[in-house]
């Protein structure tokens, strides 16, 4: 990215500069009153920035390398160490640490396709009381639209951290929106597979839904407590005014797990009718075995009859022995055959 010179009341002329490399982009934006005034500042300029407590900075690692982490995170903020552990370690699930100066969040986003199937991405961060640090591996939806929004100055977004902080969460919570409306769609084919004459098997598809809707409500749930904590106004670096804002998240949140809760629910529904479609076909067959077998019971029996070897059988010496035996046979397969359409067994 090429780099410019500007300057502002109270700070003075530096270089911006936007760093990108292999793997990952870090991106700086500092904000006055709520808009932009300079963005993608290097680490001497940020460290002055700093210094002016009329600013509120926020600094966006994305896939960062080792070395870029260590100089953001231990350099310029020096976060306690064991934050700095939970940022850079993967997260199953999401927490809330308060560090008196700052408050440290571990968040998920998530995303669904029919090829990657569920997907959950880690956003760290790192709240104080004039910046906001945000660290993830992988690009996000979420924070790509605050970094438009802030660079096309739509809104005053930034007129402090938790206000930034908020934008990000519920950007993050709208998203998952689509993911919801995407899985309902996979059962509702599902369901639509089920009633077709000859399905294929479908429990593979229907376990892995199902983990999908499990992951989900693992995610969601305690990301509902941790919203709930700051809409309650349990940390001092969220301000009384933003609170209405975050209970309305929180009730998004809500939302969301009681879709997702239903969803399962109906997942389960669609599992039981395949169970009993399944249950279903295989009496079926086991119907169309039995009648056969029915079927052939008086030619058995009547061959076996005729079949036996007693030296006293005068029967056997009758001249319309042959075709007698063919008719009793005919006779009573038919009688059989007829019962058992009576029966509906065929």
């Amino acid at each position: 990215m090429a780099s410019k010179t500007v300057g502002w009341a109270g700070f003075g002329a530096c270089r911006w500069v936007g760093k990108a490399y292999d793997g990952g982009v870090i991106r700086s934006f500092v904000f006055n009153e709520g808009k932009l005034a300079a963005q993608d500042l290097d680490l001497d300029a940020l460290r002055l920035v700093r210094s002016d407590k009329g600013l509120i900075i926020w600094i966006d690692l994305d896939n960062p390398t080792d070395e870029e982490t260590r100089n953001v995170l231990e350099g310029l903020f020096q976060f306690h160490p064991l934050s700095i552990e939970d940022c850079v370690a993967v997260s199953q699930l999401p927490k809330i640490e308060d560090y008196e100066d700052y408050l440290f969040m571990v968040m998920h986003a998530v995303d669904f396709n029919r090829q990657d199937k569920f997907i959950s991405t880690e956003l760290n961060l790192f709240l104080g009381k004039d910046y906001l640090v945000t660290y993830h591996e992988q690009p996000l939806r979420s924070v790509k639209t605050a970094i438009e929004r802030s660079v096309n100055k739509i809104g005053a977004i930034a007129r402090g951290p938790d206000r930034l902080a908020h934008t990000l969460l519920d950007l993050m919570v709208d998203n998952y929106v689509p993911v919801m409306d995407e899985l309902h769609q996979e059962i509702e084919e599902m369901e639509d597979t089920l009633l077709e004459k000859h399905a294929e098997d479908l429990t593979p598809m229907i376990m892995d839904c199902r983990k999908d809707l499990s992951l989900l409500r693992r995610i969601v749930r305690p990301q509902r407590e941790m919203i709930g904590r700051l809409a309650r106004g349990e940390y001092k670096l969220i301000r009384p005014n933003l609170l209405p804002y975050f209970r309305d998240i929180h009730d998004n949140l809500v939302r969301i797990e009681d879709t997702a809760l239903s969803a399962s629910e109906q997942l389960l529904s669609s599992f039981d009718l395949y169970i009993n479609r399944t249950a279903q076909q295989s009496n079926e067959g086991i119907k169309i075995l039995t009648g056969l077998t029915a079927l052939t019971l008086p030619p058995v029996v009547i061959g076996s009859w005729f079949g036996m070897n007693f030296a006293n059988m005068p029967e056997l010496d009758w001249k319309i022995s042959y075709p007698l035996v063919w008719i009793l046979t005919l006779a009573a397969t038919a009688g059989m055959w007829c019962w058992l359409k009576k029966k509906k067994l065929f």
